[in-house]
This record gives C-alpha cells, structure tokens and sequence, in this order.
C-alpha cells in the first residue's frame, strides 16, 4: 500500500495518508476518455437552432397563378429552394447529456485519481483552516505545498474562509468531496484535498471497486 504526505499549509509535512490499492492501483485511459466526453456533453447548451419555413419572414401568398406564366410554379416566397427561405432539417434546440453508467464512473474517478498521483499532481493537506480571507493568503499557501499552476481544491464541508480566499484565485476551483469529477481533476494541473475529504472519497470509492480474482477465490 502507497502512502502520501499530508502537508499544513506552509508546505510542512505533519504526518501520512495510505493509498488504497483499490482506488489508486492503475489508470484506465480509455474509461477516462468516456467519462470526459460525458461530462463535457452534458455541459452543452444546445440552445442552435435554424428556422423553418413557417418561420422565416416573407408573405404566404402565392407570388404568381399556377399555369399560363411560362415560369415555374411556386407557392410561397418562404420556400427552402428560395433565397432567404426556411432551411431543410437544420438543427433544433436539443440536450446532448446522456446516461453514463455509474459503476464505469467511479471506475473512472479512481483512474483520475491514480494519474494525478502518478504524475506526482495530487497533494493532501491537514485542512484549509484559513485566520483570514485574503487571496495573497491562498495563494502563498499554494505555492508553500508546490501546488503550480491551476489546482482544485477540495475540502469536505462549508468552509466559508476558503471560499472568499479562492474564489478569486485565477485557475483555480474549489469543489465538496461529493461534486468531484474525472473531468475536474484532468482539467487543473494539481489537485488538493484536505485529508478528511480524501478519506471520505477513497472509502467510497473503496467500497465499490470491483473484488480481485485472487480475493474471490
């Protein structure tokens, strides 16, 4: 089993957290992928759309009689073969979100979560215990545990301090242990737990990984 430092907020190491093997045992890119291109259909608007025949604007009348012109018959001006007419199947307002199964989307979490580990991304502190509510605070911290770049933050409950500390940090989001996603952690180049919200999301995710060969035998 793997363990972490978990660091205060001036970067000092105050004790260690233990990887699961269930959780951070490898990475599934392919399962990353699909949870990504869900996430990121779901966020799709949607709100296209082209208009119809009946709703372009231009008269219903017919522009001329039917026979004796020598020119081709035509009912209205709105007409898709027409300049300015309504257009033929073009796209509606529509959602693109669809069903993703949850047991590939935990699978997926834990696949993120192993990557940023790997990637030596994924850094666990004590808490986001905050005296005051000043980005320069924030910020120092994070640069105190290594944390470059963009980063999400993710704690376990309200913690108000280091909500008003963060929020305007550029690249920088913070999550609950429950809102995390694959995509979030892909996204952002390093990522922060507070050590009770890890904890809580690696039972979780422990509880229902998939049971080894060895262990059913």
């Amino acid at each position: 089993m793997a363990s972490i430092d978990v660091l205060d907020l001036t970067g000092k190491t105050v004790g260690t957290f233990d990887l699961a093997d269930e959780v951070f045992g490898g990475v599934n890119e392919d399962l990353l992928w699909e949870a990504v291109k869900h996430y990121r259909a779901s966020e799709r608007s949607g709100t296209h759309k082209t208009k119809g025949r009946s709703e372009v604007s231009g008269s219903g009348k017919k522009l001329w009689r039917q026979k004796g012109t020598g020119r081709a018959r035509v009912g209205s001006i709105r007409t898709p073969l027409w300049r300015h007419g309504g257009t033929v199947h073009g796209p509606q307002p529509r959602s693109y979100a669809y069903a993703f199964p949850k047991k590939k989307l935990l699978g997926a979490l834990r696949s993120a979560l192993a990557s940023k580990y790997e990637a030596g991304k994924l850094f666990v502190v004590e808490n986001f215990e905050l005296t005051d509510t000043k980005t320069k605070t924030m910020r120092k911290a994070l640069d105190a545990i290594k944390a470059d770049g963009t980063a999400v933050l993710v704690d376990a409950g309200d913690n108000m301090n280091l909500h008003l500390s963060a929020r305007n940090l550029k690249g920088v989001e913070l999550l609950k242990g429950f809102e995390v996603h694959p995509y979030h952690l892909l996204r952002y180049d390093a990522a922060v737990f507070s050590r009770s919200s890890l904890e809580r999301l690696q039972d979780s995710l422990k509880a229902s990984a998939p049971k080894r060969k060895a262990e059913v035998a």
